[in-house]
């Protein structure tokens, strides 16, 4: 048997790295796919680099907690026009001087003729209403929508934290029903190992997001619920793209000796990796456009909330989706069913062509097999039955 094929014949020292070929560039391997990224044959590295991610986001979670919007938390709501000169933090010393104590927040919102100054604070009883409504009106003599200075135009609402523990409990109904659902198509589309790994990468995807989230401190609003919920079917989408490569790659791989399916999901994960970042890039810069007008140009608070919590759960679930669902999937398939099985045979087999090449020339007779092999020295002639039926 000839030695033209360096991937079948050479012992391979990491078994889950894939098979060498010509040297190219970062850039063109990544455009190519052609397998040169050990993303499997590391999983440990990217194990361990979820880990942390993981560790630190609940970390923030637990002790820091969450900044909850009035929305959840209740409490007061005072608007007032943002007529030209009027500052946040003017207002802000208006209403500690007239209480005696400052709001929760104080934040501006909308442009031009239609910007307000929004006063969050904790819940007002009827007099401190009046009070701060009284003091505003007597600082700014803001005007109503006709022109005239009137003090309705300053308008307070008082918001319980029954409506954000609802919009709480719906969000919690739809969470379960989505991984739910996702288990099951994901199950009979493709497969249970699969379903496992695509609800791994999911959490993943939503404890980091909510982590970050927390760390950075931006309000809980029902936009950004509305937006968390939402990216967990980016992250649906994104598995489903990685796993129908990984299914045509190592479709009838244990009935063949030349790879392991390790090998070949980590040559599916090479091929989708460019698409997860050209998908991630495209659809991440209107969302940066967002980021920017919410809060350098609108001051819209709500597009902000949902601009980051969508940003950054688009990256993660790009980032899980490759680095943390493949690996996952082979550590499964490997510890149980027959792929452990296949990838002993398919490495054994490999170490035993390995060994026959490091036999010394001239070892043995012509026409003999290498010691421990059931291969042909190379160079011999066939001694099969055909070649037994001409003596």
């Amino acid at each position: 048997m000839s030695n033209d094929n360096p991937t079948e014949e050479s012992v391979n020292l990491d078994k889950y790295e894939p098979t060498q070929g010509p040297e190219h560039g970062f850039f063109e391997r990544l455009y190519t796919g052609t397998g040169g990224f050990p993303i499997v044959s590391r999983r440990k590295l990217f194990y361990t680099l979820s880990a942390v991610l993981l560790l630190i986001s609940l970390l923030s979670i637990a002790v820091r907690g969450f900044t909850l919007g009035i929305d959840f938390e209740g409490g007061s709501r005072i608007q007032i026009p943002a007529a030209e000169g009027v500052t946040t933090q003017q207002v802000e010393d208006v209403y500690a001087e007239a209480l005696g104590h400052g709001p929760v927040a104080v934040q501006k919102v909308g442009s031009g003729a239609s910007a307000t100054i929004q006063v969050r604070s904790e819940t007002l009883d009827l007099a401190q209403t009046e009070q701060v409504q009284s003091a505003l009106f007597d600082e700014f003599q803001p005007r109503d929508s006709s022109g005239q200075v009137s003090r309705n135009a300053i308008s307070i609402a008082e918001i319980s934290e029954t409506w954000g523990g609802q919009i709480t409990q719906k969000a919690l109904i739809a969470l379960a029903v989505f991984v739910l659902l996702t288990m099951v198509y994901i199950a009979i589309r493709f497969e249970r190992d699969m379903s496992v790994a695509a609800i791994v990468s999911l959490f993943f995807n939503l404890f980091v997001t909510a982590g970050i989230y927390s760390l950075v401190g931006f309000e809980v609003t029902p936009a950004a619920v509305i937006g968390l919920l939402t990216i967990l079917g980016y992250v649906l989408y994104d598995n489903v793209v990685v796993f129908d490569k990984v299914e045509e790659n190592t479709r009838g791989v244990l009935h063949l000796n030349k790879r392991t399916y390790a090998e070949q999901a980590n040559l599916a994960a090479n091929q989708t990796l460019m698409r997860s970042i050209s998908t991630t890039i495209i659809g991440i810069l209107p969302i940066i456009g967002m980021l920017v007008i919410a809060v350098w140009l609108l001051g819209v608070g709500t597009l902000k909330d949902l601009a980051l919590v969508q940003l950054v759960g688009m990256i993660v679930g790009a980032y899980s989706s490759i680095f943390l669902a493949v690996p996952v999937l082979v550590s499964i398939k490997e510890r149980w069913g027959p792929v452990a099985a296949h990838t002993r045979k398919v490495l054994d087999k490999r170490a035993g062509v390995g060994a026959s090449a490091r036999v010394p020339v001239g070892a043995g007779t012509r026409g003999a097999r290498p010691i421990g092999t059931g291969a042909p020295r190379p160079g011999s002639r066939p001694t099969g039955k055909r070649q037994q039926r001409r003596h």
